[in-house]
């Protein structure tokens, strides 16, 4: 993931404030099936320095990916837009916590060319939430969008967006935007949501969701979860229908890793069979494409698996017509 450069100085911002009186809590050691090679190709050397020369910051870096390695080697990126300092402080997560910069007005037309530089095929936009701003940052999601069909009409769109909580027409401005799919992530089961994204709600989330394919059925939805973070069995399950009752075509689901002792502990890591049994049922409820992987994050394989989501819409329509 990249994201343009905050030139303000580090050192003087501590990168989590909300955090620095928790006590800190103990970092398991990773199992075998969840550890991955230093990243060391050519291929990965080479985006290291693109990013490095276009002066971007990556959220790949900062939040401790597994996947840079494989991702960087095959110059896939995940754009993340308006600052790299979030208005909330999800008990998970890595960014960085406090009041942002204001909005870069050349952004959209600097990614728009990165995207075109590196020969995007399917590209990702992502960003911190941005509760500071009247639309969430939805005009904003809206030109970037805007900027990338103009410079790379063949490059397909994949938005992970906040979810513009009390941001009245945020969301139907970026769903005009035509973005090929539209990805927020409900995080976790509704039973954590106070311990681990107390900022955010369970249910909105899932109407978000579901608004999306309200105002364009033709429009891929996503979502993605953690596991590890203390729920159950049935909590995913019972999660995995309430994104079918909002319509969501893919779901994504992967191990919580956690950043510092600061953060939510992980509370169990779950194995390759769990996660598999969990793809299983997953299909079973409905959903076009599910990847389940402990190493399974939301960006992960995305041009790949939009190829797939997009195919395995075409089979169903087919079936659909024929029955």
């Amino acid at each position: 993931m990249v994201t343009i450069l905050d030139t303000s100085s580090p050192a003087r911002r501590a990168r989590h404030p909300e955090k620095a009186n928790r006590p800190d809590t103990e970092v398991l050691r990773k199992p075998e099936w969840i550890r991955v090679k230093a990243p060391v190709s050519k291929g990965y050397q080479e985006t290291r320095g693109l990013v490095r020369s276009h002066k971007l910051v990556t959220v790949c870096e900062e939040a401790g990916c597994p996947n840079i390695g494989e991702c960087w080697d095959k110059k896939h990126a995940t754009f993340m837009i308006m600052g790299e300092i979030c208005t909330r402080a999800c008990a998970f997560c890595n960014v960085a916590t406090g009041k942002p910069n204001t909005l870069d007005m050349a952004e959209p037309e600097n990614v728009a060319k990165a995207v075109k530089q590196m020969g995007l095929s399917h590209v990702v936009i992502t960003s911190v939430d941005r509760d500071d701003l009247e639309d969430g940052g939805a005009e904003h999601f809206e030109k970037v969008i805007w900027a990338i069909r103009a410079a790379s009409p063949a490059t397909t769109i994949e938005i992970l967006t906040p979810d513009f909580l009390k941001k009245s027409g945020a969301l139907e401005r970026v769903v005009a935007a035509k973005p090929d799919v539209f990805n927020h992530n409900i995080e976790t089961v509704a039973g954590n949501y106070l311990t681990v994204r107390p900022g955010a709600r369970y249910f909105h989330s899932i109407r978000l969701l579901q608004r999306v394919k309200e105002l364009d059925p033709t429009m891929f939805t996503k979502s993605g979860i953690m596991v590890g973070l203390g729920e159950r069995r049935n909590e995913v399950l019972q999660l995995m229908d309430d994104l079918r009752t909002a319509d969501v075509d893919f779901l994504t689901i992967g191990q919580y890793l956690q950043p510092t002792r600061k953060h939510h502990a992980v509370m169990s890591f779950v194995t390759p069979d769990e996660f598999k049994s969990y793809e299983t049922v997953a299909y079973t409820k409905g959903f076009l494409m599910v990847s389940s992987h402990p190493l399974t994050r939301s960006s992960h394989h995305a041009g790949e698996d939009f190829l797939l989501l997009r195919a395995a819409a075409r089979e169903r329509k087919l079936s659909v017509e024929g029955a």
